[in-house]
Parts: C-alpha cells; structure tokens; sequence
C-alpha cells in the first residue's frame, strides 16, 4: 500500500453551528454541506476542491470532554496552508485576531513559517506558508531543521 495524501479530517465539536461559523467565516474554508445558508444540524462538510470534503465537523453535545491539555497522546495540530508568503500570513493573523481567536504560537520552520491557533473546541490548528526559495524536496533534512521564533 502507499498513502498518496491526506485526505480528509473529521472532527467531533460541542457546537456545530459555531464550529462551522469559525470555519467558514473567520478562515474561509467553503462549506458544501449543509449548504452556506442553511443551518447546519449535527455535521457540516468543508472543501478547498481539491477532493470532496477535507473536514467534517460532527457535534458531539455540550457535555463532551474538552481537549485535555499538555502531553497526551493523539493530534497535536493540523496545518492549513493559507497562501505563498509572509503577507499572506500575515492577512490570516490579522484576520484571526479580528474575529478573538486564540494564537498560541508562531514559528520559522525553515520550510514553513506557521501561525498556532485553536478553534472553539481547542482543537490546534497551525497556518502556514510555505518559504519561497527553501527546495526541501532536494534537501529532506531541511524538514527537521530546529524551530525558530517567527516575528512577522
């Protein structure tokens, strides 16, 4: 066998109207189910069009466990590439700390320079670029390289 992409997330949420509103409205992420206009009960669907969904949200109800905090096993983040360079980035942190979501972090991977947010439920969510000029497919050990502080 051999993976050839990722090819969707599914998430469990406490709210999906408010979860899809966050999605959808703050990082523009296309909903195709339900449609737009039509409020979401229970599942809604997002694609960039590059395949039929890459997230699917299912609520789960008020009462379910809260991400736990610290080391733990399971998803750390996922990573959303929002654009080709810094002031793209930049318009997304903008746009994030518009609409009072939380940052956690930004980071100069050498191959990406990254953003850290959480969604409504603390699911964290890294937004990144990839660096112009940086050819990590001719240098794989550029993946691995140490975490810098980004300034942006």
């Amino acid at each position: 066998m051999t993976v050839r992409e990722l090819g969707h997330l599914v998430l469990y949420v406490r709210d999906v109207r408010r979860s899809a509103a966050f999605y959808r409205d703050v990082l523009g992420w296309r909903q195709i189910l339900p449609e737009p206009e039509t409020d979401p009960v229970g599942v809604a669907a997002f694609s960039s069009g590059r395949t039929h969904h890459e997230l699917l949200l299912i609520e789960v109800g008020p009462d379910a466990a809260p991400v736990p905090h610290g080391r733990r096993v399971g998803m750390y983040h996922f990573g959303l590439n929002v654009g080709v360079d810094d002031d793209d980035l930049r318009r997304a942190l903008a746009a994030v700390r518009e609409a009072g979501a939380t940052v956690v972090g930004a980071s100069d991977h050498t191959v990406t320079h990254s953003i850290y947010i959480l969604d409504p439920d603390g699911n964290e969510i890294e937004l990144y670029v990839d660096v112009p000029g940086v050819d990590w497919r001719s240098d794989p050990a550029l993946v691995a390289s140490p975490v810098r502080p980004l300034a942006l």
